[in-house]
């Protein structure tokens, strides 16, 4: 079966199809401004320009990898998010019990505690560390690899060096130049293409190589979607990336503030932390954009689902299913009475059930809902799902009339931050920074 969009329940509410024709409508212009952007290389998760790179670079990443049972990947937000849904929804068995490896770390906060603990338990001579971060200049990141460093110089002394995999910018920041001294394995992350975005670059890749996931089965996937864009942006007036484009901008234009992504495939839970940051930190901007609520079914039907259902009427849906692969375990024939209706049915069954019970409660609630089902759930799969959303939250952006590939006031906490800890070049952070600590606080102890 192949992946397709279902758009039978996507305008309700206040939502009309009439609304999105506005949208629709500058197809043209839209289509313009792909073409000139493609060409000037500014869009490479689309275009992927570095797909041939990648085919030279990752087979000796590969085999430095091989030798080790554990990598820990020191990243944060785009350069983390991705790695843990792929990880997630391909190698789960490093979740579960009697698993052997290979293992691999996150590290996607500072917590002295938590960092502190992972070092204390993994043994250097078997770990591989993967530092990640595009500017190369990341703070949390390279916090961590100072640390990751001492930790394996101290117990490998100058052979730390083949313990450790840099992915940066192919030319300038703090982690490219440490490369060239120290003699690293690098990767490149290439111009214009931003953490959120990278997913499919060695950002991802790299950590999904090392678990043995079909990295070049991802790519596949997302090249199938991109495809026609590349190939003749003129077409994304018929693109499925675009019309959920569309219809995101028909939401907000009437008052739609919540963009609810309730995954019920439960390998790819994941994916709605890593769709999240990606729609946030993209449309975000200027007092615009819809806030994505991540949710996982069942899980979720128990917890949130009643707030979608019965409270404020400002969310759309994306509703994320797929076909579930044959599950051995079946009901018996020894269930009490009142449960009898379910004798001999697949315990796969009830998921499929649960997700039509809450998709037709979603919709009957008069919430616009667009499906996206999955024809299998394999790496291919998987790419092309990541590339329409990363499309179509470019595409949004462009009809919002905002920059979906920066992230300007995220940008300030990371000076006050850093001025926090003394650096120099920051007048204007400091005196705020003194300033806002010298505030009378007003505490109520509980």
């Amino acid at each position: 079966m192949k992946n397709y969009l279902e758009w039978s329940s996507a305008f309700s509410g206040r939502l009309e199809k009439d609304d999105c024709k506005t949208w629709q409508a500058k197809a043209d212009t839209l289509g313009k401004r792909l073409a000139s952007e493609l060409a000037a290389g500014e869009l490479p998760f689309l275009s992927m320009p570095y797909r041939a790179r990648l085919k030279t670079d990752m087979p000796k990443a590969i085999e430095r990898m091989k030798n080790y049972r554990h990598m820990l990947l020191l990243g944060i937000g785009g350069s983390a998010l991705g790695a843990r849904a792929i990880q997630r929804a391909f190698a789960p068995g490093q979740d579960g019990p009697n698993y052997n490896g290979p293992w691999l770390w996150i590290c996607d906060n500072v917590c002295a505690e938590q960092f502190e603990g992972l070092l204390g338990k993994l043994d250097p001579s078997e770990t591989i560390v993967l530092c990640i971060s595009k500017s190369g200049g990341t703070i949390e990141t390279l916090a961590q690899y100072f640390l990751a460093r001492n930790w394996l110089h101290n117990s490998l002394g100058d052979a730390w060096k083949e313990q450790m995999i840099v992915v940066t910018d192919p030319e300038k920041g703090f982690l490219r130049q440490e490369s060239a001294r120290k003699d690293l394995i690098s990767l490149e992350a290439p111009d214009f293409l931003g953490g959120r975005y990278s997913a499919l670059s060695a950002v991802g890749l790299v950590p999904a190589a090392f678990l043995g996931i079909d990295w070049e089965g991802l790519l596949d996937g997302a090249a199938s979607v991109a495809k026609p864009l590349v190939d003749n942006p003129a077409s994304i007036a018929s693109h499925p990336s675009f019309d959920l484009a569309c219809w995101a901008r028909g939401l907000e234009a009437r008052d739609y503030s919540e963009l609810v992504f309730f995954c019920y495939i439960p390998q790819w839970a994941a994916y709605g932390a890593w769709f999240a940051q990606l729609w946030a930190e993209s449309l975000g901007k200027d007092g615009r954009g819809m806030m994505p609520i991540p949710a996982t079914g069942v899980t979720d039907q128990h917890s949130i689902n009643q707030m979608f259902l019965d409270g404020p009427k400002n969310k759309g849906c994306l509703f994320l299913t797929g076909e579930q692969p044959d599950s051995s375990l079946s009901f018996g024939q020894d269930l009490p009475e009142q449960w009898a209706w379910l004798k001999g049915k697949a315990f796969s069954s009830l998921l499929e059930a649960e997700a039509l019970g809450t998709r037709m409660a979603l919709c009957q609630s008069r919430m616009p809902l667009v499906q996206i089902n999955m024809g299998s759930l394999d790496e291919k799969a998987a790419g092309s799902l990541m590339m329409l959303l990363e499309a179509a939250t470019i595409f949004t952006g462009w009809l919002l009339e905002i920059n979906p590939v920066d992230q300007p006031a995220v940008e300030l906490g990371k000076r006050l931050a850093n001025s926090r800890l003394g650096a120099q070049g920051y007048p204007e952070e400091a005196r705020d920074l003194a300033a806002y600590l010298a505030r009378p606080q007003d505490r109520q102890n509980f």
